[in-house]
């Protein structure tokens, strides 16, 4: 049980956090609108959380060591890419049986098998290289994009969540913790967005329900590093892969991607399994 003065404390350190982040963010946000190609700002924004968390440390005195930089129980870092894997994989087969997309044709595999490279390799069957494009991008691209979640999950995950750990539930720190996450994000929904009412509200939902299974990972490894891979994982299966294994509907296009309504249904129950999960085990 926290003292009145130990919870002061979180709260000052809490605040310190949210108000530069948000500064920091604001220069990069204002850049990605408003500057081109505006792309190139994003992997910048994605590392504003980590800064953030780095001052708020030296304002409080504290060393950047208390991050939570171990490495963790292997069993969390393998259950932190299979479950992403796992709801993506979720998400396009209701999309597929449901007949809001369909599955890609041969052509549209070969060519990204193309994209990537592969055919340049030789003569290869379209299964074959359907799962040596899955496999590579699955691997590769996860561990190129750790390189900007990193970033985040410093910030969100190695430093944020424990603060609030120390004035909030599991169930409160997880919700309070997607909320800030999902909202420091608006700007480029706002920007790149097509439905913006449906998109925000589909990402809220799915950026809050991944926020108890990451809140999970995280809290029960004591390590950054689950949800680094999670994110990391979680973009590319859902950004990457599944994209390129699915033609539109016309029509239907609110059901697909990352702002799709069957990815914030799925990721929702994944969400509610997982506070239920960390209640039981009284996390």
């Amino acid at each position: 049980m926290q003292s009145k003065l130990e919870r002061k404390e979180a709260l000052s350190t809490i605040s310190i956090f949210l108000v530069i982040v948000t500064l920091f963010s604001a220069v990069f946000h204002y850049a990605i609108v408003n500057l081109y190609p505006s792309r190139i700002y994003i992997g910048a924004l994605m590392w504003c959380p980590a800064l953030a968390a780095f001052l708020t440390l030296k304002i409080k005195g504290r060393k950047i060591s208390s991050l939570h930089w171990n490495w963790g129980d292997w069993k969390h870092i393998r259950m932190s890419y299979f479950i992403p894997a796992l709801y993506a994989t979720i998400t396009y087969a209701a999309i597929w049986l449901l007949g809001y997309g369909n599955i890609a044709t041969k052509e549209t595999i070969v060519t990204w098998a193309t994209e990537i490279g592969l055919m340049g390799i030789g003569t290869l069957n379209t299964t074959i290289a359907l799962i040596i494009a899955i496999v590579l991008v699955g691997t590769v691209s996860v561990v190129r994009a750790m390189a900007t979640t990193l970033g985040e999950e410093i910030g969100w995950r190695g430093f944020f969540i424990f603060e609030l750990r120390k004035v909030l539930s599991f169930t409160w720190v997880s919700i309070f913790s997607g909320i800030v996450w999902a909202t420091w994000h608006w700007p480029l929904i706002v920007y790149y967005g097509g439905n913006i009412a449906l998109e925000m509200t589909t990402f809220y939902v799915v950026i809050v329900s991944m926020s108890f299974i990451m809140t999970y990972y995280t809290f029960k490894s004591k390590s950054v590093w689950p949800a680094v891979l999670f994110h990391a994982a979680s973009n590319v299966y859902i950004q990457k892969i599944f994209p390129k294994l699915t033609t539109n509907v016309e029509g239907s296009e609110h059901w697909l991607g990352e702002y799709g309504v069957m990815f914030a249904i799925v990721t929702f129950v994944f969400g509610i399994y997982y506070w239920r999960k960390a209640l039981q085990e009284k996390l």
